[in-house]
């Protein structure tokens, strides 16, 4: 029969909470795993707390990053009222209203998403074509909010005429730089935070000068934008957390 119980440990500054289940047909191994319910550790019924204890201290880097990572994991919006959605940094509340249309309607107002969705469709037709919408809502804030950033930091980083600009949907990365160099956006970078933007289009525009990541790309970037690596980090961490 399993015993269950609760303890913690302490990790720098992170607390780390946890559930014990001893079981007398476990005799050595202890398995640590992450569930919804949070972090489960199975252990046999002999073994002394503050080994146990020990044992999840030792393990803790990897629980931690665990649980960062399942935390920044986005959830599938269903793009209802109450949901929000990223846009310059800021979480904008949405409002779906019944629509008069035949199609979904986006507009922007005093920082909220309404909506306007004829009546009649599906769960499953509704979310995708609202997705739709929302997209191309962003994609053209996109164009435009690159378009000016690129311009704002040209002088610092052209040279000759100023390059063609195209928003793509582009999976794994924030931006590219074209041989010819033409320079290619991600539409998802609209919902970060100015300072990010600023970071993706200062990073695209370098690569003008310097193709590759070398210390020299590094050095030229930290020249326009001294904070650049706490910009790299935070883009990290912001990344992850974006839907579609």
């Amino acid at each position: 029969m399993a015993v269950t119980i609760r303890d913690s440990v302490r990790y720098g500054g992170t607390t780390i909470e946890y559930e014990v289940n001893r079981s007398k047909r476990r005799k050595k191994t202890v398995q640590i795993t992450l569930t919804g319910g949070g972090v489960q550790v199975a252990a046999p019924a002999t073994l002394p707390a503050d080994e146990l204890k020990g044992i999840v201290r030792r393990r803790a880097p990897w629980i931690i990053g665990r649980i960062t990572e399942a935390a920044l994991e986005a959830p599938p919006k269903r793009l209802v009222s109450g949901e929000t959605l990223p846009y310059l940094g800021r979480n904008v509340k949405i409002i779906v209203q019944p629509g008069e249309g035949k199609e979904i309607a986006v507009r922007f107002d005093h920082w909220s998403f309404r909506i306007s969705a004829p009546s009649g469709l599906v769960e499953t037709e509704r979310v995708t074509q609202t997705g739709r919408s929302i997209v191309q809502w962003y994609r053209t804030r996109a164009a435009d909010r690159l378009a000016t950033g690129v311009a704002r930091w040209w002088p610092r980083l052209g040279r000759g005429e100023p390059p063609q600009i195209l928003i793509r949907d582009q999976r794994s990365r924030w931006g590219s730089c074209a041989p010819d160099g033409t320079l290619r956006f991600n539409w998802r970078v609209v919902m970060l935070e100015p300072p990010l933007i600023d970071y993706v289009v200062v990073h695209e525009l370098t690569h003008l000068t310097v193709k590759n990541h070398s210390k020299e790309f590094w050095d030229l970037m930290s020249e326009v934008m001294p904070d650049v690596q706490h910009r790299r980090r935070r883009l990290r961490e912001v990344g992850r957390t974006l839907p579609f």
